[in-house]
């Protein structure tokens, strides 16, 4: 557990302190509330303290909303019953006031922390001060320490087990990206804490449009969405709207061995096609970035592909690297908590639909990389594109159709992805089109990806459209990623022994 500095203010027209918490978690402020004002420096490391604030209507006061409110949580903060989903507007949503003259009032406990200690008004130092837009200072009322999971050890048996993965916003998401992965994550979510995120950093280990880069960003988030992505089970965010991604990269560099690195299937086969002058040193260490990914969360299971199983792998030497040189006694020492300094995660490879492949190569996956855009399907294609595509997929001269057979690699997947979409089992679907011809199966097979994906399609566009709803999707879930991942960071600063601020 890492300890950490949480400071709250409640804003009151009356001047007195009111009646402070409950000790429940209940809400019961004293006075003429008028809002509550909540800094944290997540960690001793963050350079910059997080500060959201949040007012409740008030009659003396005038409220300005910075950010984009929506009309569902303006009804939510003018009747706060809970600090639980007070809290979570508290962390998710930035207002800014411009009151008159505010006074300190009361207290509050934010549900989901522990509570250590309360400190008075007059032990804080008066440095610590807030300032309104009309330089109005702010005095804190309280000050509490907090206790903040962080750490690898054994959770009660209530705590769901942990999940990350992400998708690059290179190139538009495909029919692989989505029954590859996507899909699978619909159903993890409702089983397992899940963290979905943008792989952006990802993006930029190759030659990209900087132009580009943000509106796909936003276009793969939105589809994120569109598919079923549910925000209220899972958190969903931009890799690089969280900097301790990249910080504990650096981190991790300097435990890996290069020999490790080298051995990298993907980086041998991604720089050849690149051209060895072209290639940038961040597509050598494009897997510790991906193990920071997963280790920030001190993930229990990683969804990964065939091809991505070598990558989680060098995660789970590095995870039991830096447990090995850094963890247990040694961490003691140095103040720490002792035992793991990571959880050493498990690779989660679904049964079915793992590996899509190319529409022009059966042997080949499909990706967003493939020089031919016939190669994929693409989430967004219109209907005549999508059909266009299935009609001029490459083929065999066999008669029938058939699952598992190794000389008719193109007529197993065009099958596969048939039953993934159809939702039918693969005895079904072996049984449906095995006296089928190749014109009538790619009839079968575009009617079944369009009546799929067109509600997908319609999604989108409204996802896409409203971007303050998007924003805040992304915000939302960046504030509660941030939360765990600087919490861990804080512990492989304290375990490597950097003097800590």
């Amino acid at each position: 557990m890492m300890m950490g500095r949480v400071v709250v203010i409640i804003m009151s027209s009356s001047g007195g302190y009111g009646n402070g918490c409950n000790g429940s978690g209940s809400y019961c402020g004293g006075g003429g509330v008028v809002g509550v004002v909540v800094a944290i420096p997540i960690t001793r490391w963050c350079t910059h303290p997080l500060i959201s604030q949040i007012w409740f209507p008030h009659p003396s006061s005038s409220i300005a909303l910075r950010r984009g409110i929506y009309k569902s949580l303006e009804d939510k903060i003018s009747k706060p019953r809970k600090s639980k989903a007070m809290g979570r507007l508290v962390f998710s949503h930035f207002l800014t006031i411009s009151n008159s003259s505010p006074r300190l009032a009361t207290s509050l406990c934010y549900g989901g922390f522990q509570i250590r200690r309360w400190k008075r008004p007059s032990s804080i130092p008066q440095h610590r001060l807030l300032s309104a837009r009309n330089g109005s200072g702010f005095r804190c009322c309280c000050s509490a320490s907090l206790l903040q999971s962080a750490g690898p050890e054994t959770s009660p048996s209530s705590v769901k087990k942990r999940i990350v993965s992400g998708v690059q916003p290179t190139g538009s998401i495909h029919l692989g990206n989505y029954l590859g992965a996507i899909r699978n994550w619909i159903l993890l979510q409702n089983t397992y804490d899940t963290f979905f995120f943008i792989v952006d950093l990802h993006a930029i280990t190759l030659p990209y449009d900087a132009q580009q880069l943000s509106k796909a960003t936003r276009d793969t988030a939105a589809l994120y969405l569109a598919c079923g992505v549910d925000t209220s089970k899972a958190s969903v965010f931009v890799q690089s709207h969280v900097r301790a991604h990249a910080e504990l990269m650096w981190l991790l560099s300097s435990v890996t061995p290069v020999g490790w690195l080298n051995r990298m299937i993907q980086f041998k086969e991604k720089s050849r096609k690149a051209g060895d002058e072209n290639v940038g040193v961040g597509l050598l260490t494009y897997p510790v970035l991906m193990a920071s990914d997963i280790l920030l969360y001190q993930s229990d299971f990683v969804p990964v592909g065939e091809d991505q199983k070598q990558h989680l792998e060098l995660t789970r030497e590095l995870a039991e690297r830096v447990n090995h040189l850094f963890g247990g006694r040694k961490w003691k020492k140095l103040g720490g908590r002792g035992g793991s300094v990571f959880k050493v995660p498990e690779p989660l490879i679904p049964p079915v639909g793992a590996r899509v492949m190319s529409l022009t190569d059966g042997l080949s996956k499909m990706s967003k990389s493939a020089p031919s855009d016939q190669s994929r399907i693409n989430l967004l294609d219109p209907k005549d594109v999508i059909a266009n595509k299935i009609k001029r997929c490459k083929t065999d001269s066999f008669p029938g159709m058939e699952f598992d057979n190794p000389e008719r690699p193109e007529c197993n997947n065009l099958l596969s992805i048939y039953q993934l979409i159809s939702g039918k089992t693969k005895e079904e679907v072996a049984e449906e089109c095995r006296d089928m011809n190749w014109g009538t199966f790619k009839s079968l097979l575009a009617d079944a990806l369009i009546d799929h994906l067109q509600p997908i399609q319609v999604r989108y566009e409204e996802i896409i459209s409203d971007s303050a709803y998007l924003d805040g999707i992304l915000a939302e879930g960046a504030m509660k990623a941030a939360g765990i991942a600087d919490a861990t960071l804080n512990n492989v600063y304290q375990a490597m022994g950097f003097l800590q601020r």
